[in-house]
């Protein structure tokens, strides 16, 4: 696939990305000849300014800058808490709520595995709000509204309520968790929320649930939504 085709949005200042599943974010910190999202993307548009990251296995919308000043208004909003971020997970069980705010304390880097740590006393502060959209077979579909920012928190947060993400080899906890029915993380996000740095206009972008993450909940059809507003 082209990454011209991942291209959801794009004006003169922004550049809206449905990044694959499987594609690095910034340069790998032992490889820097891997491919990642600047060095695929620039060839194509010109050149781009990371403002946040997804993780490698996490697919959907990222928003990249074209200019240095959408680049420090962007990076504003994000320190502001005033970017509102929506993804879609499976995990595994059948969580007994329908809504659920996860408000554990994280600590980056809080093991030999370089994980992030539910740590009470040296965490920083940190909120989930979790609603289940759907669920059988042992799994269910999660709509995830992070309230911060911090490394990792989806994954520790869910690990942390006994619902891992499917597919997550560093938080799932045991072997079986690492399912082989999807072949990657199934954490999408799905929900970008933002100020148009040029105009101050409210921008707001939405991807579907991803069709090999649809497949796995029961009776759960590809959505045919709308790929996108603003």
């Amino acid at each position: 696939m082209c990454i011209r085709d991942s291209v959801h949005w794009m004006d003169e200042r922004l550049v809206i990305v449905d990044k694959p599943s499987g594609m690095l974010t910034l340069p790998d910190g032992y490889d820097r000849d891997k491919p990642h999202l600047r060095s695929l993307l620039e060839p194509e548009v010109g050149r781009i300014w990371i403002v946040h990251r997804l993780d490698k296995d996490t697919s959907g919308l990222i928003v990249l800058a074209r200019d240095a000043e959408a680049h420090r208004h962007l990076n504003g909003q994000f320190e502001r808490g005033e970017v509102a971020k929506t993804y879609l997970a499976v995990v595994q069980g059948m969580p007994v709520w329908e809504t659920q705010e996860l408000a554990w304390r994280l600590r980056v880097d809080g093991d030999r595995r370089h994980r992030t740590v539910i740590d009470p006393h040296r965490g920083k502060p940190a909120r989930t709000i979790c609603r289940r959209l759907r669920a059988g077979n042992g799994l269910a579909l999660l709509e995830i509204k992070p309230q911060t920012g911090r490394t990792h928190q989806i994954r520790a947060h869910l690990s942390a309520a006994g619902h891992p993400i499917l597919g997550d080899r560093l938080y799932a906890g045991q072997p079986e968790h690492t399912d082989g029915r999807l072949g990657r993380m199934a954490l999408h996000a799905s929900g970008l929320e933002f100020r148009h740095p040029g105009t101050d206009k409210a921008l707001a972008f939405e991807l579907p649930l991803p069709e090999d993450m649809a497949q796995l909940i029961p009776g759960m059809a590809p959505s045919r939504q709308q790929r996108g507003s603003h």
